[in-house]
């Protein structure tokens, strides 16, 4: 039974049992042990350790070790004094405190021989419990009514799920069957964009081929000629010699016998057979265009004069330059970069992938007919993007659908209104912010960073009302401690809300959360009638 249903119990027995005749038994008995204490009989200890005349039973002297024969005085130090308590709910008192002067039961019975002044106040304490419980009565009721509305809601909503998780099944069969048929239609595109790419490229390779073969010839002649130093149309040992990094072993000598050999063994070739030797040279020849010429040197006195530079700034030594000009460049490099992350030019109609080749220049843009089919592969290519990206997408809808259908929300899912809410409670220091079924966390009030203090882990509540706690646990660990966690207690109310939190142990919060969803039919009048006990 909950706590609600207790109260409501102790509210009803409370009401009728104000005017219940009191059954006769020795002072400080209550009536569940009524039986034992018969009065011309002899008495046994509760405990069983030895039998006793009945008239020794509160005569202030303790016969019996657990002090069950002094009920009613204060002979013995573990014994126990029951209050009636007429009007009020009975208990239980240390018999140290009988007759001590201070009145604990409202009856005034603990006090019968003290002389103090004691008042009667059951019937009024009654009256206020009475008033507090048919609040909390109202309350049950009423929390009572909207669990059962709950749980209807629940289950339309259940209901609705599965009739949308049933109709996004077959749409996502009827999108599986369009990705695949997209899927083909773009294969089917790109293999002829594929093969005209192909075809395009090999062009373009082979006339890379024809550029470099012409580019060579002319590289040849022009050799032929700076060789050529007596303009007779050939090469021979003594021109070849002329040029010491042609030696074939790189020695630092370059001989005859060397140079003849790289002529094919013979002193002199003409421009027809300079083609062989000059596949073996012209990977180490340097051209006499290239051979730098010594510097000039300067006559004593004299000052070359650099030429005027265009950038003023340049008036200045480097760590001279004025300081408001310093920041101008630094403002101006700063837009630069800022130019390139923003003003970049729009994408153009799509080309070759341009290689930049000194010697053959650029890939030539595809010519109509191949754009068309990279065009037509493009399409089909976004079409195929945009049904498979559909279909992530009712993927993702499908599995959040089964994750809600399948989450346990309580007997009659009466819990599935908290699922996607939220709710904060606001502190002097921190807002605290609770989301049933995913996490909790806590932000402080004034800036800083979100805690996580948990997320959802498990209903925890005891056997018989599980329902009653909810666990978070591996929030963000402590420092030098464990991962935070959070315990949520429910409680009957007829509004969700938070109204608590406090850390009773380090890292490990405990969070108060009223819900409707968590209350009990309140019990019966004939169901407290036969619990109900005659004071």
């Amino acid at each position: 039974m909950t706590s609600c249903q207790t109260q409501y119990l102790l509210m009803l027995l409370l009401s009728v049992g104000v005017s219940a005749v009191e059954v006769q038994r020795p002072r400080g008995v209550p009536l569940s042990k009524r039986q034992f204490y018969e009065e011309g009989k002899p008495f046994t200890c509760l405990d069983g350790s030895r039998t006793i005349p009945f008239d020794r039973v509160n005569d202030d002297y303790c016969d019996c070790k657990d002090g069950s024969d002094e009920p009613g005085t204060a002979a013995c130090p573990n014994g126990s004094f029951h209050c009636t308590n007429a009007g009020f709910r009975p208990g239980f008192i240390p018999s140290s405190r009988i007759n001590d002067g201070i009145c604990d039961c409202c009856d005034t019975t603990d006090e019968y021989n003290s002389g103090a002044a004691c008042q009667n106040t059951c019937r009024e304490l009654g009256r206020k419990e009475r008033e507090s419980l048919q609040k909390m009565a109202e309350i049950t009721k009423e929390g009572f009514l909207l669990k059962q509305q709950l749980i209807q809601d629940a289950k339309r909503g259940l209901e609705e799920k599965k009739a949308k998780q049933a109709d996004i099944q077959i749409g996502k069969k009827d999108l599986e069957a369009k990705v695949e048929a997209l899927r083909t239609v773009k294969e089917t595109a790109e293999q002829p964009e594929k093969e005209a790419k192909e075809r395009h490229l090999k062009a373009w390779e082979e006339q890379k081929a024809v550029i470099q073969m012409e580019k060579d010839k002319a590289k040849m002649a022009e050799v032929l000629s700076e060789l050529d130093d007596d303009a007779d149309g050939s090469v021979s040992v003594a021109e070849l010699l002329s040029h010491s990094e042609l030696d074939p072993d790189s020695d630092g000598s370059f001989t005859e016998a060397e140079a003849q050999g790289l002529l094919g063994g013979v002193d002199k070739v003409d421009s027809v057979a300079f083609e062989s030797v000059w596949n073996n040279i012209k990977e180490k020849y340097t051209s006499e265009a290239n051979t730098e010429t010594p510097a000039e040197v300067e006559t004593p006195g004299e000052e070359i004069k650099e030429p005027p530079s265009d950038n003023e700034s340049e008036q200045y030594p480097e760590e001279d330059i004025p300081e408001e000009e310093e920041e101008d460049d630094e403002e101006d490099e700063e837009e630069d970069q800022d130019d390139g992350d923003y003003k970049q030019s729009p994408p153009p109609t799509q080309t070759p992938d341009k290689k930049e080749d000194d010697d053959e220049g650029t890939m030539p843009p595809f010519d109509q007919e191949t754009q068309n089919l990279i065009d037509a592969a493009q399409i089909a290519r976004d079409a195929f993007d945009e049904a498979e990206r559909a279909l992530r997408e009712v993927d993702d809808q499908v599995k959040n659908l089964e994750k809600e259908i399948s989450f346990d929300f309580g007997p009659n899912a009466e819990f599935a209104y908290l699922y996607s809410q939220c709710y904060e409670l606001s502190t002097s220091e921190y807002i605290y912010r609770l989301c049933p079924f995913n996490r909790m966390s806590q932000k402080p009030k004034f800036g800083g960073s979100e805690t996580n203090l948990g997320s959802w882990g498990h209903w925890a509540g005891p056997e018989d009302n599980i329902y009653s706690l909810m666990k978070y646990e591996h929030g963000t660990g402590c420092w030098q401690g464990p991962n935070r966690s959070t315990t949520i207690k429910l409680t009957c109310g007829k509004e969700t809300v938070v109204t608590s939190v406090s850390e009773p142990s380090r890292c490990e919060y405990l969070l108060e959360f009223i819900s409707p969803a968590i209350c009990q039919e309140p019990p019966s009048l004939d169901a407290a009638l036969h619990g109900h006990e005659e004071l």
